[in-house]
């Protein structure tokens, strides 16, 4: 089993934990914070063997292997890297880093340290993606056209959201979902770029719109806010149908219809702990292989997200107070 532990215990650290709670595979065996007692009533409520009241102490102990970072987007680049520089393997919360530049630094330093480092999007793990692949592979619904995609959920009033020096806004948050449901599904270069948003009076964004254009000629329009609740869903539109995806963010089932519109199908997906359990899974299995990265998640597919979501924040003038 490998020995895993938790960076930061919040609520994200518990949705995880709750996952692992369930794998074999897996031992739950330290987590951090930098409240002692925080960290020990997370160990005493989700079974972790040691609790510690700095990540510096945690990452000392020799026994911990792999570590998943479940701090603020803005802490992501400085917590995976004492991670990396104490020799353990990493799982980074998404969004992986606050922009490209940092996510380069991180991979270049994993690479040199030869520690596997991955992006926790989950999305990208989860048996739902490869049915959504097969589907289109078996020419359901034929060439794709475009594609639609939106999350939204009421959560404007979150601390870590709204601040700009926690990396705060919609897009780092719930908008690289949309972003990663049109790069799942057109594997074709990306050539521009278009996106607009409402800003908060403290400088994040509360909503967007973003267009991504390929070279394919697929158009991606896709939608996030943190205003309130959208329905969730991504559409492939096709030459001889479409397939509507209920719910990107983790996806519910799978709608097949014609080119009249008419429902052909409904397809399931398989029943899950909380949906975390598949990125822990991946990891563990390149542990095992002695990979640097998960083919599910690449070190590629990491930077061209990065590299997307910095193009749009430049477009908006929107810039965090850590980058500066």
């Amino acid at each position: 089993m490998v020995h895993f532990a938790v960076l930061a215990a919040g609520g994200i650290a518990a949705k995880m934990s709750k996952a692992v709670s369930e794998l074999s595979e897996v031992k739950r065996y330290a987590v951090a914070s930098r409240s002692l007692e925080k960290a020990e009533t997370f160990a005493k409520e989700w079974g972790y063997e040691k609790a510690y009241g700095s990540y510096e102490e945690m990452l000392a102990d020799p026994e911990v292997e792999f570590v998943y970072v479940a701090s603020p987007h803005s802490h992501h680049y400085e917590h995976a890297k004492m991670c990396i520089e104490a020799g353990k393997h990493v799982l980074v919360e998404k969004s992986f880093t606050v922009n490209a530049k940092q996510a380069e630094e991180l991979i270049s330093l994993a690479k040199e340290k030869k520690v596997l480092l991955v992006e926790a999007m989950w999305t990208r793990f989860m048996p739902a993606r490869q049915i959504i692949d097969d589907l289109l592979a078996e020419g359901t619904i034929g060439k794709i056209m475009s594609i639609t995609a939106n999350l939204g959920y009421d959560i404007k009033n979150k601390e870590r959201l709204i601040k700009p020096e926690l990396a705060g806004g919609a897009l780092l948050d719930v908008g690289v979902y949309p972003i990663q449901f049109a790069l799942m599904t057109v594997h074709s270069p990306l050539v521009k770029i278009s996106s607009d948003a409402v800003l908060s009076p403290e400088g994040v964004d509360y909503c967007n719109s973003i267009t991504l254009t390929f070279e394919n000629g697929v158009m991606a329009v896709l939608h996030s806010s943190m205003l309130g609740l959208t329905d969730k869903e991504g559409v492939i539109y096709g030459e001889n149908g479409s397939l509507r995806v209920h719910n990107i963010n983790n996806c519910e089932g799978i709608s097949v219809y014609d080119k009249q519109g008419r429902l052909v199908k409904e397809v399931a997906v398989p029943p899950q702990i909380n949906g975390y359990e598949y990125e822990v899974l991946a990891c563990v299995e390149a542990i095992r292989n002695g990979e640097l990265e998960c083919r599910e998640m690449s070190h590629k597919d990491t930077l061209q997200g990065m590299k997307i979501l910095d193009t749009i924040r430049a477009q908006w003038g929107m810039k965090y107070p850590c980058e500066i």
